[in-house]
């Protein structure tokens, strides 16, 4: 299986902020921004590997800036690395002032995935070539990240009775 660049996955969707999605403090639901970027990050899945693909977790979510309403983001997904069946694919939110014009960082996370098969079953994926710095930069820390990952896996605080 022939590796792709990272380019090839590189996905990027722009929303404006409606009241709907807000809280009281006139900020974005969490949980609402946590859906866009799940969807944002299949996309850029299934265009690395080419199939169907499950989420299998989602770590390092950051807020860094509140997103306000009447806002847009901006959501950019790529694979930054991968293993034998599975990706890890980073996305940054970036939020702007439709009126001024000034963007800032809002969110950052890494969300992974394991591609699946028509019946369900994990199926290979290629690896990924980083062709940027940051691409680099994100493809060589990513093993720790899936160490830390796997650690957090095996701590089972709940345990089913």
């Amino acid at each position: 299986m022939d590796a792709k660049p990272a380019s090839r996955s590189r996905s990027i969707q722009t929303m404006l902020v409606f009241p709907g999605e807000t809280n009281y403090h006139g900020t974005m639901f969490g949980g609402n921004l946590m859906k866009q970027i799940d969807e944002i990050c299949v996309v850029a899945a299934m265009r690395h590997c080419g199939s169907r693909v499950v989420t299998a977790s989602a770590d390092s979510f950051d807020f860094i800036s509140p997103i306000r309403m009447g806002e847009t983001i901006e959501l950019e997904a790529f694979v930054t690395w991968t293993r034998r069946t599975s990706m890890e694919v980073v996305c940054v939110v970036r939020a702007e002032n439709p009126e001024t014009g000034e963007r800032r960082t809002a969110t950052t996370c890494f969300v992974t995935f394991v591609a699946v098969g028509a019946d369900g079953k994990p199926r290979a994926v290629p690896a990924v070539l980083p062709e940027t710095d940051v691409e680099r930069k994100l493809h060589e820390t990513a093993p720790e990240r899936y160490e830390r990952r796997t650690q957090r896996r095996t701590q089972r605080y709940f345990v089913d009775r």
